[in-house]
């Protein structure tokens, strides 16, 4: 059963300090540039954050931009000198952590990566050292844009799916529900103050607008199979990547994708080297090349229907949900304006 507790604006930097006393604690921040951004960065006291969507989401807290699988180095075998061996160190590099206000699209974003890496075959260890220590309080959208489309893929402004907290603004403060077992430990270990029923039902009233500030949304149920569908439509895809210019923003500015490339940085007798592993692009012509130099993906638009029919065909198939979050990321950031709705939309129209 949830509990609630309510923090006017002035409480919440002693929250964050409560927070940071055993956590990274990650918020989203203010930074200068020619398109307004706003990034998550760590939270120390003085730090000037906003609660304004963050342009860039917190991935990086379970899937580190760079992170190191082993380190290793070669060594002389001490009781045999024309030998060597080996030294590995594989523990995970993960510290407990807490997002702060993201939003409940990236929320559901942690819930979608959490299939493959950790209900899969096989665990990623790494993952779930940094997934295991995470903490995410989510503040909830009062209205939709235009660029927004979670009620398309299952979810809304207040969905839950990922967040240990849900954070609400109502009008002289923050309504703060929780919604996991460790999102209500935070919650009763806090200073904040139990919130009035009064308080709850405003909460609730706020949540509902948000609701009604949502446009109409298409009903999605058969587009996997009319994704999939149009797998071998080569004529679609061209058409459907025709302004793409492979950058790669939609994939780096996504909260659910999970592209990754394996690297060795060695070094010769004596030196020690890591195996790192680093986000990746699926848009990429790079991505796919196979060291014979083929390449299975050689067109962007083989590269436009990977992306498009995993987040929408495939991932479903395997796990029963969409892989987009309906965030609005790759349509505000994508250079060429190319809209991910309208892909969709169109692969499911009659021919």
């Amino acid at each position: 059963m949830s509990i609630y507790r309510f923090a006017k604006p002035s409480d919440l930097p002693g929250l964050l300090a409560y927070l940071a006393k055993d956590n990274r604690v990650l918020v989203p921040v203010a930074r200068p540039a020619v398109k307004k951004s706003v990034v998550f960065s760590e939270w120390k006291p003085g730090t000037e954050f906003t609660l304004d969507k963050a342009t860039v989401p917190a991935k990086d807290a379970v899937l580190p931009r760079c992170e190191t699988l082993v380190r290793y180095e070669k060594v002389r075998d001490e009781e045999h000198p024309d030998l060597f061996k080996l030294q590995l160190d594989d523990t995970p590099e993960a510290q407990p952590t807490v997002v702060f206000a993201c939003r409940s699209c990236d929320a559901r974003g942690y819930a979608t990566l959490d299939r493959p890496y950790l209900k899969g075959p096989f665990k990623d260890p790494y993952y779930e050292a940094h997934r295991t220590g995470l903490t995410v309080i989510t503040l909830t959208c009062n209205s939709g844009c235009s660029t927004c489309f979670c009620h398309w893929v299952g979810a809304g402004p207040s969905s839950p799916e990922g967040s240990d907290i849900l954070m609400t603004e109502v009008a002289d403060g923050f309504v703060l529900q929780s919604v996991t077992d460790k999102g209500q430990a935070v919650l009763e270990q806090s200073a904040l103050k139990p919130c009035t029923p009064e308080k709850e039902q405003e909460m609730t009233e706020t949540r509902k607008k948000a609701w009604q500030t949502l446009g109409e949304k298409p009903d999605l149920t058969l587009a996997p199979d009319k994704v999939l569908g149009r797998f071998k439509d080569t004529a679609f895809w061209e058409k459907a990547s025709e302004r793409c210019l492979s950058c790669g923003a939609c994939t780096y500015f996504c909260p659910s994708c999970y592209c990754f490339n394996i690297t060795d940085e060695g070094s010769g007798m004596g030196q020690p080297g890591r195996r790192i592993r680093t986000w990746d692009n699926c848009m990429s012509y790079l991505f796919t090349r196979e060291a014979s130099g083929y390449n299975p993906r050689p067109a962007k638009s083989d590269r436009m229907r990977q992306r498009v029919t995993h987040k929408f065909a495939t991932y479903p198939e395997n796990w029963g949900a969409f892989s987009c979050m309906g965030c609005g990321r790759c349509i505000t950031n994508c250079p060429a304006h190319i809209d991910i709705r309208s892909i969709v939309l169109d692969a499911m129209a009659d021919e």
